[in-house]
């Protein structure tokens, strides 16, 4: 499956030729750390290249990311965007050795479509899969594919944008681990300052897919920034609410458009 992904891209460079499509590619970093109910904190590097095309109220985004684990055991037991589905695999050698496992993360792709667009609200539909591409024996995923379908709104005031989403995620779980399919959500607001500066907060929300787990609880804040008019940064800083969550992250993200 992963030779695919090169012709994907390759698809998404071609169509951005249209006159009336935008094609734009970003990368950047995320960093994360936390307990996740243990007694020792697992750290997360994220960091993804995405590609994403949009043409008359339709757009398709493609992610691949690398990722790197460092937590106690050979596996910390933490799996990005779930939490911590059991305990960590401990190494032969003793069970408060650090190992940071490396590699591809879950590649995700997305396609969606604006069902509603008027003077003031935006409403897209959007289909997300996941694929099990990380390693699951190195504890980086879960090994199986994703799927969540979700509806964006978006409600524009003047410089300010009120945003949310609601989703419903099926998960594919691992041997020997029952995952139960959950809901999701997003409530957020975003403001301009001017025409080259917006500052935002939102709040995500996951239930648990654990039977026993608690669901994800997060609070993020950003800044963006036009370095031109095709070329964004934007820096963003997290605080976990629940053992579902890292108790904090930050990282940054730069996209350009052609």
């Amino acid at each position: 499956m992963n030779k695919m992904f090169p012709a994907v891209l390759m698809l998404l460079v071609s169509l951005s030729a249209s006159a009336q499509s935008q094609f734009s590619l970003g990368t950047g970093f995320d960093y994360s750390s936390g307990k996740y109910g243990g007694t020792t904190s697992t750290d997360i590097l994220y960091i993804p290249v995405t590609a994403k095309y949009e043409s008359d109220g339709l757009f398709f985004k493609l992610t691949v990311p690398y990722i790197s684990i460092t937590g106690t055991g050979t596996t910390s037991g933490v799996i990005l965007g779930i939490g911590r589905i059991g305990p960590p695999t401990k190494t032969t050698t003793t069970s408060t050795a650090t190992t940071t496992n490396s590699g591809l993360g879950d590649v995700v792709t997305s396609a969606g479509y604006g069902i509603y667009a008027g003077d003031q609200l935006a409403v897209d539909l959007v289909g997300n899969v996941k694929f099990g591409t990380a390693d699951a024996n190195k504890g980086l995923g879960t090994g199986n594919n994703d799927y969540s379908a979700q509806l964006d709104a978006y409600y524009m005031i003047h410089n300010t944008t009120l945003f949310g989403t609601a989703g419903y995620k099926v998960y594919g779980a691992p041997a020997g681990i029952s995952l139960n399919n959950a809901p999701y959500g997003t409530l957020g607001i975003s403001q301009k300052l001017g025409s080259t500066t917006s500052v935002g907060t939102m709040y995500d929300a996951t239930q648990s897919p654990l039977a026993s787990g608690v669901g994800l609880s997060e609070f993020t804040v950003y800044i963006s920034q036009k370095i031109k008019p095709d070329l964004k940064l934007q820096i963003n800083a997290m605080k976990g609410y629940s053992d579902a969550s890292p108790d904090h992250s930050f990282g940054a993200t730069i996209t350009g458009s052609f």
